[in-house]
């Protein structure tokens, strides 16, 4: 067994489960999204009318060719980046209106984001890069944060490399210890933009094990991914292409 199953561990005080959902009972409603960058050379549409809802518990690989939007989408539903034109809702929360302040706090506690190269911070122990957003976000009481973050990290199976800098972790333990990190301040949703491009095989295998997991907690988890095999792990499959969703298949295989 890769990993040991991960425990449900409802929030402690000043954590959030993210809000009523939306009057349509889906956790994320985007409606009619479009997103266009300025460039040297006019303007480049990136994401073309995008209209799409995900309920509460599902899991949704993302996928199709570079280029496609598939990044962008994720930082529409992240607030990491705003429509040009359509409206985003998480929750229920109208997340296109939100300030930038009220954006980070927002994300800080209703939605873990992992990052192919991983993102933790360098000088900062593994342990302490998970209290971080605890500690940004002020969940959970702050004597209870360190055994929190540990215990997280048990559930991942790096416990014993707490104590260590990022860089003294392989690739598949530095993304294990991103994973516990999004779910530090037990947000409804998850997303990951490709996180296991620099993984080997069986240790992406793992890390999928990991998702699938948090998916039977009740979690809600987007993954854009490249290998077939993983995105056929999915129960839900977006394919973009050229900026439009060409195909949603509920059936959790990838197909041409």
């Amino acid at each position: 067994m890769l990993v040991r199953r991960l425990k449900r561990n409802g929030a402690a005080s000043g954590a959030s489960n993210g809000g009523s959902d939306s009057r349509n009972g889906s956790l994320i409603d985007l409606r009619g999204v479009v997103k266009t960058y300025e460039t040297g050379a006019g303007g480049l549409t990136v994401l073309k009318d995008i209209t799409l809802k995900v309920k509460r518990g599902e899991f949704i690989g993302v996928v199709g060719p570079s280029g496609s939007g598939k990044s962008t989408l994720l930082n529409m539903i992240t607030g990491i980046d705003r429509p040009t034109e359509g409206q985003v809702f998480v929750g229920g929360k109208a997340v296109h209106t939100l300030s930038e302040n009220q954006l980070a706090r927002w994300r800080g506690r209703n939605v873990g984001v992992i990052f192919q190269f991983f993102q933790l911070l360098p000088t900062l122990t593994v342990v302490e890069n998970l209290i971080l957003p605890m500690d940004f976000c002020d969940t959970y009481r702050r004597r209870e944060r360190e055994g929190r973050a540990m215990h997280l990290l048990e559930q991942v199976d790096i416990a014993d490399q707490a104590h260590k800098l990022p860089s003294a972790l392989s690739g598949g333990e530095q993304q294990r210890a991103a994973i516990a990190r999004a779910i530090a301040n037990d947000p409804p949703l998850i997303v990951a933009d490709v996180p296991t491009g620099n993984l080997d095989t069986k240790t992406a295998a793992g890390v999928f094990e990991l998702f699938e997991e948090l998916v039977a907690q009740g979690k809600t988890l987007l993954v854009v991914t490249h290998d077939r095999s993983l995105s056929a792990r999915t129960e839900r499959v977006l394919h973009l292409l050229d900026g439009r969703l060409h195909r949603d298949e509920n059936n959790g295989k990838w197909t041409r």
